[in-house]
């Protein structure tokens, strides 16, 4: 039987993704996979804002590295988390079949928020375009995992009339709050990658790519591609809210994205062709220009 190592968060969360590839990597190809766990800045600064210890890297960095030192063959990533550029040396090697890719609101309907409520969140982008829906709520930063935020709302004994957090976090550890909201994306779009796993590896690992074709999806891919293209046109370094959700439509890809100052200046727009990842770079390079 083929062994991987797969290098992992040690989060529930984490550890549910890492369980479930491993379920999809025996069933296909027969391989038993042993979690190597890994502990990175996101989960030691459980307080500090994300946007002010480094953004999306901080809970992929030392996940990578485990991968470039020969410590795991393969790391599992929520998609979202990853940063708009891949290390020298690794490459995306799976995108298993995308979950639910849309925001949730945890605690209370949206139509049903009280005016002046009070909304938790840590990411810049839910803030931007809660205030555009609700410019009344009162948003509050906050951090931890699944479990520590739910227990946030007023309904589980917190504080805070609601919550908004990724549907699939739900559904993957099987939360079943009393009242959830499932946002549309026409409502919110989602970050980059929500609800889709990314699989890594080293670019000069051939068996290991050749294995994981057995997982990889090609129509989340397709649209993962697309997604991540926009982030890479915006730059490694960009930290402004920005969302992006693609769909397949035949043979076109269908992409909406967002892109905002922070403040008041939110432009979102849409566009259709059959090269996903040239409509990243395009709605990337209008939308950073009309923010301009």
């Amino acid at each position: 039987m083929t062994k991987i190592r797969a290098a992992t968060r040690g989060s529930a969360l984490a550890r549910w993704q890492t369980d479930h590839i491993a379920t999809r990597l025996a069933e296909t190809i027969g391989a038993e996979v042993e979690p190597v766990i890994v502990s990175t800045a996101g989960d030691r600064d459980k307080t500090t804002p994300l946007h002010q210890i480094g953004g999306k890297g901080v809970f992929v960095k030392e996940v990578q590295a485990a991968l470039l030192d020969g410590r795991a063959d393969i790391a599992v990533h929520s998609a979202k988390d990853l940063p708009a550029l891949t290390p020298d040396g690794l490459v995306i090697c799976a995108v298993p079949p995308r979950a639910d890719p849309r925001d949730a609101l945890v605690g209370c309907a949206l139509a049903d928020l009280p005016n002046g409520a009070t909304v938790g969140t840590g990411s810049i982008r839910r803030q931007v375009q809660l205030a555009m829906i609700r410019p009344d709520v009162e948003l509050v930063e906050i951090r931890g995992n699944i479990d520590t935020r739910l227990g946030l709302v007023r309904s589980e004994g917190g504080e805070l009339d609601a919550i908004v957090m990724a549907a699939a976090a739900l559904d993957r550890l099987g939360r079943t709050p009393d009242v959830v909201g499932r946002l549309e994306v026409v409502t919110m779009l989602p970050q980059v990658g929500q609800g889709t796993l990314a699989i890594e590896c080293r670019a000069d690992d051939r068996d290991t790519i050749e294995a994981l074709a057995a997982i990889d999806d090609p129509e989340s891919r397709r649209i993962l591609d697309a997604e991540r293209a926009f982030l890479v046109e915006l730059g490694g370094d960009c930290d402004l809210p920005a969302g992006a959700h693609g769909v397949v439509d035949g043979d076109n890809v269908v992409l909406t994205a967002m892109l905002s100052d922070g403040a008041e200046t939110v432009f979102i727009d849409t566009r259709t062709g059959p090269d996903g990842v040239a409509l990243g770079h395009g709605l990337a390079a209008d939308l950073r220009a009309r923010l301009a």
